[in-house]
């Protein structure tokens, strides 16, 4: 497997960053993975915030314990006031995602085809 797809699939299937990193470009790999993890931050405290609210609610018995009522309150609350933030950091992620995918496998080319004209094969 080549440089330039072994570090493109390390980006797409492991986490945004990766392919940079195993390619030795610590910066942008840093960059990458930093970005993506405060996206996944902002996502992640919203859906905890909005499942400990839900959670009150239902065992102090203000909502029933139907798998339907609940699954359109928690579509309602994602929609509701932390929606637009959840909306930005999820694209914001996918964005970073396959910038990550796309670089990794430009300087993974890149490399190769330096590599090639020097005579070296990585």
């Amino acid at each position: 497997m080549n440089k330039s797809l072994k570090a493109a699939l390390l980006s797409a299937l492991v986490f945004p960053g990766i392919g940079h990193f195993w390619l030795k470009k610590p910066l942008q790999g840093s960059l990458l993975s930093g970005a993506s993890i405060i996206c996944l931050y902002f996502l992640l405290t919203a859906v905890i915030d909005i499942a400990q609210r839900l959670s009150a609610q239902i065992q102090s018995g203000e909502i029933p314990f139907a798998v339907t009522k609940i699954t359109e309150l928690v579509s309602q609350q994602l929609a509701g006031s932390n929606g637009q933030l959840v909306d930005i950091s999820s694209l914001l992620l996918v964005i970073f995602w396959v910038v990550g995918v796309v670089d990794s496998f430009r300087i993974g080319w890149s490399q190769e085809k330096t590599g090639e004209a020097s005579g070296t094969k990585t």
